[in-house]
């Protein structure tokens, strides 16, 4: 009964946590079309207007890897099989995978900003 219970709680809070990322991804994509129109608008697509877009979409992203990180972790603790918990072994390890690499490139164009890490340290 108890086991259950948690079983469901967990269920719930990475259900939580995984809508949270989809309201962060769809909050960063209009952030980046508005910011992309706007741009356009005003004739000023260049290079360092798409890098500024893309510079916050790729934090926003990075933001909601970590939350969807978090929900795996989350599933991992109440998977029923083996199989589940090699299944959310691999989508962790592709998510972290991608965040690293995305939080490189994102210290990379800080630097060349003068921001030093933004805020990125120790990851």
């Amino acid at each position: 009964m108890v086991e259950e219970t948690f079983q469901e709680v967990a269920g719930f809070v990475a259900l939580g946590i995984e809508a949270i990322v989809v309201l962060l991804l769809a909050y960063a994509a209009l952030e980046a079309v508005v910011g992309t129109v706007k741009a356009i608008a005003t004739r000023g697509m260049g290079q360092g207007v798409r890098r500024e877009v893309w510079f916050r979409f790729a934090l926003w992203i990075v933001l909601a890897l970590e939350f969807a990180l978090a929900a795996d972790i989350i599933r991992t603790a109440i998977a029923p099989s083996w199989d589940s918990i090699g299944m959310l072994a691999a989508i962790a390890a592709v998510r972290t995978f991608l965040n690293y690499f995305l939080v490189k490139d994102i210290e990379s164009y800080s630097e060349k900003r003068g921001e030093g890490r933004s805020g990125l340290e120790g990851r």
